[in-house]
């Protein structure tokens, strides 16, 4: 038994690519890492021949269908853990995040997590992502607060990760940086890949990384630290944290992209995905959320005023 196939037909830009990347690059929904599971798990096929070779090198016109697996039972328990539900109906939850909680068990760590309390509250979830990540449409870092889209069937799942891929999701996030912006607005285009030294890490490459586009608009400026909106075209990891690094403008409290040194107590990066919109789709209607600033954000806006 599987779910839905996805269909891929290969066209001119991306001859000669690892099949891996190319299925990643197309189908935003489906992680690198899954896609290679799937492809050495036989359940892909090119041309209708089976390959399980991630290293595949594609062709113009080659047609590869993916046939996802039934999602294998759980082995990750629902916890009572609260939520800070933003909306709910029969197939979408929207939360609030708190800072600091996991949105996915890991190997080895299966409890304490987002998906654990979604688990606990929702009977039914979407099954795309495979057991370790029901419902999972997109997420943010453990160290990120804000708004998450949850889908509780695969038929709501499918149509909010079509929008993800179209870009056509509202995702606005709120964050505090270094230094002083020059300019009130900007544009951040540059490609994000693993940085090769660092498999815990990412960074701005040329070769093995996915465009990757940020814009931003400042809303205040503190001297030394700037507040800022950031508006997201592309989902890629850590990317407003890394695209900020790369042009001068860390996040406040990131200690993988910026610097050490805490100010005012803050430990983790002053980053909130404030506002969430998409098409509901079920209904057509678009729906969008709004959450208020962690207190952090309060502390530093207001530690900010009071020094101008």
């Amino acid at each position: 038994m599987t779910a839905n196939p996805y269909t891929v037909v290969v066209e001119k830009p991306h001859e000669g690519l690892r099949i891996d990347g190319v299925l990643a690059e197309l189908l935003s929904d489906l992680s690198r890492s899954h896609l290679q599971k799937l492809l050495s798990g036989g359940h892909v096929r090119v041309n209708g021949t089976i390959e399980t070779s991630k290293k595949y090198k594609v062709k113009v016109e080659d047609e590869i269908i993916i046939n996802l697996p039934e999602p294998e039972l759980l082995d990750v328990l629902p916890e009572n853990i609260s939520l800070d539900i933003v909306y709910e109906d029969s197939d979408i939850l929207v939360v609030n995040k708190p800072k600091g909680l996991v949105v996915h068990p890991a190997a080895g760590n299966h409890t304490g997590t987002l998906v654990n309390a979604i688990l606990y509250h929702c009977k039914d979830l979407s099954g795309i992502n495979g057991m370790i990540r029901p419902g999972i449409v997109h997420r943010i870092d453990k160290d990120t607060s804000g708004l998450l889209m949850i889908a509780k069937n695969d038929f709501t799942h499918a149509s909010l990760a079509a929008q993800l891929k179209a870009h056509s999701i509202t995702r606005i996030y709120h964050a505090i940086a270094y230094n002083n912006f020059k300019e009130d607005t900007g544009t951040i285009d540059a490609p994000i890949g693993r940085d090769p030294n660092n498999r815990l890490r990412m960074m701005v490459l040329k070769q093995n990384s996915r465009q990757a586009i940020t814009h931003y608009s400042v809303l205040e400026r503190f001297g030394g630290f700037t507040y800022i909106e950031v508006r997201l075209e592309t989902g890629r990891t850590h990317q407003i944290r890394v695209h900020m690094a790369y042009v001068n403008h860390p996040l406040l409290g990131d200690q993988v992209y910026g610097p050490r040194k805490k100010f005012l107590g803050i430990e983790s990066q002053m980053l909130h995905a404030k506002v969430l919109g998409f098409i509901h789709p079920r209904t057509g209607t678009y729906m969008e959320f709004d959450s208020e600033l962690p207190e952090e954000f309060d502390k530093i806006i207001k530690w900010g005023r009071e020094k101008q």
